[in-house]
């Protein structure tokens, strides 16, 4: 039976730093990155766009099993993501977008349709998956796996930065209610909660600079990054 191809789990809550620290880590390695989350943000930027009530869970799984999405680097190493062949890769971020994302992953049927298309990710020379629940219900054999955290007041300051850089007016004190309000329905849901696995590597990062996290996940790999 040939080996399956090695898998980095990266979870942890929003703000975290996840997202970078696992397409730093990716492309340092060479592999394949999965962004687990903009899968769950395009399904809501599609159930938006065709005016999908998301208290319907079935009209959600269609859309689920409907939505095509595509992951795009570009030259200078940007990440877009195609929905349906449209750039959502700007709507995707909006807080606004994060919220409906949590929402509709709370719905055990969406998140089913989606467990195999995370799967397929998996492939040669390895890949670095980010999410909530990578290592525990998508990869739980994954040979490597990362829980990253900080605390709400210090990931609100970090969205509450690089939304003022992108000349989005914002109140800190509203991030910091949607964090934690985000953080309780990803702990608290039925299916997949948020929680890190019994095996895995808890890094805190507040306080940290993203290359010292990079370089604390990089030291768990062997230096064959295999």
């Amino acid at each position: 039976m040939s080996q399956l191809p090695p898998v980095l789990t990266i979870d942890g809550p929003s703000g975290a730093g996840k997202g970078t620290v696992s397409r730093i880590v990716a492309h340092r390695l060479g592999w394949h990155y999965l962004d687990s989350g903009a899968l769950y943000r395009a399904v809501g930027v599609a159930a938006s766009w065709a005016d999908i009530d998301t208290s319907d869970a079935s009209a959600l799984v269609r859309c689920t099993f409907d939505t095509h999405i595509r992951f795009v680097e570009r030259q200078d190493g940007s990440l877009r993501v195609m929905v349906n062949d449209t750039d959502a890769t700007d709507e995707l971020r909006l807080e606004t977008t994060g919220a409906l994302a949590s929402a509709i992953a709370a719905i055990p049927e969406v998140r089913a349709a989606l467990k195999e298309r995370q799967r397929a990710f998996r492939a040669l020379p390895g890949l670095v998956a980010d999410g909530r629940d990578m290592g525990t219900v998508i990869f739980p054999d994954a040979p490597f796996k990362v829980f990253l955290t900080a605390s709400a007041e210090e990931r609100a300051h970090r969205r509450y930065k690089q939304l003022k850089e992108k000349g989005v007016s914002v109140n800190i004190d509203d991030l910091l209610r949607e964090i934690m309000a985000r953080d309780a329905r990803d702990a608290q849901r039925a299916v997949a909660p948020l929680r890190s696995a019994d095996d895995a590597v808890l890094i805190d990062t507040s306080g940290i600079g993203i290359d010292q996290v990079v370089a604390r996940v990089l030291g768990l790999l062997p230096s064959s990054g295999a």
